[in-house]
This record gives C-alpha cells, sequence and structure tokens, in this order.
C-alpha cells in the first residue's frame, strides 16, 4: 500500500483534533465571558463541541455517498466512547456520579439508540428522519439548560472550576474568535483529508469502508472526547467526565445523523450488518450503563471489563473482515459465556444497589 493515503489520513486526524481542541476552547470561553452558567456550558458547547470531529467527517462522507463511514462513524464512535473513554477513565479513578443530569441521560441515551434502529428499519435515514433527529437535538438542549440549574452545589463547583469565564477584555475575546476560527478552517480541511484517506486504505487492504468507519475513523473522531474525559479525571473532576460522553453519544445521533440525514439529496443509507450487529451493540452497551450509573460509582472492574469488550468487539470486526476460520469460536465464547456473565453480574449490582438506597433514605 502507498504510503500517500497513510499520510493523507493522519495529517487529516492531527488536523481535525486540532481543530476541534481551539473550537471548543475557544467558544465554551466566549459562552463564559456572555454569561452562560458553567454546568450549562460543560453539558452543551463542550459535549457538543468535542463531537464536531464526527460531525464534520460525517457530513463530508455522506456529501461524497460514503454512507457506511458516515453511520459506521457514528455507531463506532458511540461504542467506543462508553467502553474505551468511559473504561479507560475508570481505571484511573473510579467515578463517581453525583450529577443528576447524567442519570437522567443516560436512559434518554438508550432510547435514542433504540429510537435510531427503529428508524434504520427500512435501511435509510431520510429528510423527515432528520427533521425528527434535529428537532429532538433542540428539545433535549432546551431541557439540559432548564435542568442545570436544578444541579447540586458540588456538581455546580467542578464545573465552575473548569469553566468559568475569564477576562472580559477586548484582546481575550478577540483571542477566543480566532480560536473558534481557526478551529473551524482546520475542521474543515482536515474532514477532506481524512475521509479520503479512510477510503483509499479501504480499498487497498481490501476491509469495507464500513469496517473502517467503525474503528479507524471512529477511535480518532472521538478523541477529543478521550482527552477531555480523561484530563477531567486525573482532575477529580469526573462528573465532567461522564457528562461530557453521555453529552457526546446524545449529540452523536441526533445531530451527527440528522443533519447529513437532512442535506444529503437522498438521505443516507443504513448496512444490513449495522442493522444486524453493530447497532444492536450500540444498544446493548448504552443499557449496560443503566446499573452501574443508577448506583452512582464506576468502579475499577467496571471500566476493565468495559476496556475488555471493546476489544474483544474490535477482535470481531477483524475476524470477521478476514473471514478467519476462529471467527465461529470466538462469537459462541462472547455469546455464550462472557456476555451472560457480565449481565449477571450487572444485575447482582443493580439489586443491591436497590435495596440500598430505601435504608439510606430511611437513614435520613
Amino acid at each position: 500500500m502507498a504510503l500517500e493515503p497513510l499520510f493523507l489520513f493522519f495529517v487529516g486526524l492531527a488536523s481535525v483534533i486540532a481543530g476541534a481542541e481551539s473550537l471548543v476552547k475557544g467558544a465554551s470561553r466566549l459562552a463564559g465571558t456572555l454569561g452562560l452558567p458553567p454546568v450549562v456550558i460543560g453539558l452543551t458547547v463542550v459535549a457538543y463541541g468535542t463531537s464536531t470531529p464526527e460531525l464534520t467527517v460525517s457530513i463530508q462522507a455522506a456529501l461524497a455517498g460514503r454512507t457506511d463511514i458516515a453511520v459506521g462513524n457514528v455507531v463506532g464512535s458511540n461504542i467506543f466512547n462508553v467502553l474505551f473513554t468511559l473504561g479507560s477513565c475508570a481505571l484511573i479513578l473510579p467515578l463517581a456520579v453525583s450529577q443528576q443530569i447524567v442519570r437522567r441521560d443516560v436512559p434518554i441515551m438508550v432510547v435514542l439508540s433504540l429510537l435510531l434502529l427503529i428508524l434504520s428499519i427500512d435501511e435509510k435515514l431520510d429528510l423527515s428522519d432528520g427533521i425528527l433527529l434535529l428537532s429532538l437535538l433542540v428539545a433535549f438542549t432546551i431541557l439540559v439548560v432548564r435542568q442545570s440549574r436544578k444541579e447540586t452545589t458540588e456538581v455546580r463547583e467542578e464545573y465552575a472550576k473548569e469553566f468559568s469565564g475569564g477576562k472580559r477584555n477586548g484582546k481575550y475575546l478577540t483571542m477566543q474568535v480566532l480560536l473558534v476560527i481557526v478551529g473551524l478552517g482546520l475542521l474543515v480541511a482536515g474532514t477532506s483529508w481524512v475521509v479520503d484517506g479512510a477510503v483509499a486504505i479501504a480499498k487497498a487492504v481490501g476491509i469495507s469502508e464500513l469496517i473502517i468507519g467503525l474503528t479507524i475513523i471512529a477511535a480518532g473522531t472521538s478523541l477529543p472526547e478521550v482527552a477531555t474525559s480523561i484530563l477531567a479525571t486525573l482532575r477529580k473532576e469526573r462528573d465532567i467526565a461522564v457528562g461530557n460522553i453521555v453529552g457526546s453519544n446524545i449529540y452523536n445521533i441526533l445531530a451527527i445523523l440528522g443533519l447529513p440525514s437532512v442535506i444529503s439529496a437522498n438521505g443516507i443509507n443504513v448496512s444490513p450488518a449495522l442493522l444486524s450487529f453493530d447497532i444492536p451493540v450500540m444498544i446493548t452497551v448504552a443499557i449496560a450503563c443503566i446499573p452501574i450509573f443508577f448506583k452512582g460509582t464506576i468502579a475499577r472492574w467496571e471500566g476493565a471489563i468495559f476496556l475488555g469488550y471493546y476489544f474483544a468487539y474490535v477482535a470481531y470486526l477483524i475476524l470477521e473482515a478476514a473471514g478467519h476460520d476462529a471467527l465461529p469460536f470466538f462469537s459462541n465464547i462472547m455469546l455464550g459465556f462472557v456476555i451472560p456473565l457480565t449481565g449477571l453480574t450487572l444485575l447482582v449490582t443493580l439489586f443491591q444497589t436497590t435495596r440500598k438506597n430505601p435504608q439510606r433514605r430511611e437513614s435520613t
């Protein structure tokens, strides 16, 4: 394989990530100087901003007719965000989820994942589907802003520490505007290179564009979420780490599939392979968050399980793409032993939590 596609892909990916970082910094600081509450900035401007690589790549891919990349990027990113990013953060520090919004948003993430499956049954996301998704995005954003007023003092202080507005002089504001402009420029330039490079790589190595979208592009465009969440974890701002992931996943479904469905002339085709395997995996991953988030903590062992599942998922995709003889054995092990055991563990965790919660209420 020639080096040009690899160089094009990685230069484009670096540009996209740098652009997202510049855009998020500039936009969040501008929002702070305009008086938006820090918790709203963290849950909207930052959570949505870290998903701009997925947005620009998916729009570019959809307009170029590369719909497997567009949809695979979103589904793969949502799986990557929960299993890899949250798993990594929980291994660094057990994540205490005190944020009420996150507990509310996890069921929303599950419902939207199921909605995506329903809308995709006809193997297409058309104009009406896109309008529905974008309308839900507006409603969700309004809900987040309203509910942010009810957050606990602890959570408000955590967000204020990270996203409070800075100086309001002209030089400061000009710098933030420049950051936004530079970020947008890097995103626009980089996304075209990422898509073109990924298509060339897929053709050269004989792997489908769908697999490329689900793995390399999904992981690459999710790096802003990884960086934001891991840094927040290291600073012990663990609500920000979790809120960023959940908010980004919701935004991925509503905006990053909604907008291309509206602007693409013929909508977005959804591969039967996505319907039969990858979207159900995304739904399962979202559902697995419910018992963990319900008890208010994500322990290290749960983070290890999430990471293990992500590597197992990627291994399955590689074995399937290669048509390897080990695929049936690998699938039987996962379906017959690992997944049921994990499900049982999560159910026990949920049962123990529901028994403890009434005791806590009685003690108060």
